[in-house]
């Protein structure tokens, strides 16, 4: 919990210093890449957490993978956590600053898992679906294919899921057929 507050104040900051410096932008899709790459990277999170290796050594790795990349704000913001020896939470701190900008400007994720890769026309009416969900916000379609759903998708949106899925529908009809309603004697 306690992480989860450190991360949430540092990227707040990082938020506050992007829109001073009218870059949020930029910022936003520094610390996306940022997030992907420690998230993909299971070598990158042991040397972030590592206390073997000097915050020196930790420095130059970061700016040999961010520096050519990234706004000079988030290269700066990125050597101030490794001084303040705050590394290990990289991760989390880009993280938690992408969900805060997305806040900032009243987006919500929409997860839809479909059956196959959607094409336009299928992917243009779910998000008409999200939009509706989400009370008119605007949205960011999160796409993810699982094919065991036969055909079809399922969305969510905050709390709300939508389960057009061939799957879900033969779940539903298992469950109808369990309740068995044969009544003997008739």
């Amino acid at each position: 919990m306690k992480g989860v507050r450190i991360a949430t104040r540092y990227a707040k900051s990082l938020l506050i210093l992007s829109l001073e410096k009218q870059k949020l932008d930029d910022v936003y899709n520094d610390m996306q890449l940022v997030a992907n790459t420690i998230k993909g990277s299971r070598d990158l999170k042991v040397m972030l957490s590592s206390p073997v290796i000097k915050p020196d050594t930790k420095n130059k790795v970061l700016d040999m993978l961010f520096s050519s990349q990234v706004n000079e704000i988030t290269g700066a913001f990125i050597r101030l956590l490794t001084n303040k020896g705050r590394e290990s939470m990289l991760g989390e701190i880009s993280a938690s600053f992408v969900e805060q900008v997305k806040e900032y400007k009243k987006v919500i994720t929409a997860h839809v898992v479909s059956a196959s890769v959607l094409d336009s026309q299928s992917r243009s009416i779910i998000s008409d679906l999200a939009t509706k969900l989400a009370g008119g916000k605007s949205i960011e379609l999160d796409e993810l294919v699982n094919e065991d759903l036969i055909g079809g998708f399922i969305l969510k949106v905050g709390d709300q899921q939508v389960d057009a899925s061939v799957s879900g529908e033969i779940k539903s009809l298992r469950r109808e057929f369990e309740k068995n309603l044969f009544i003997p004697g008739f």
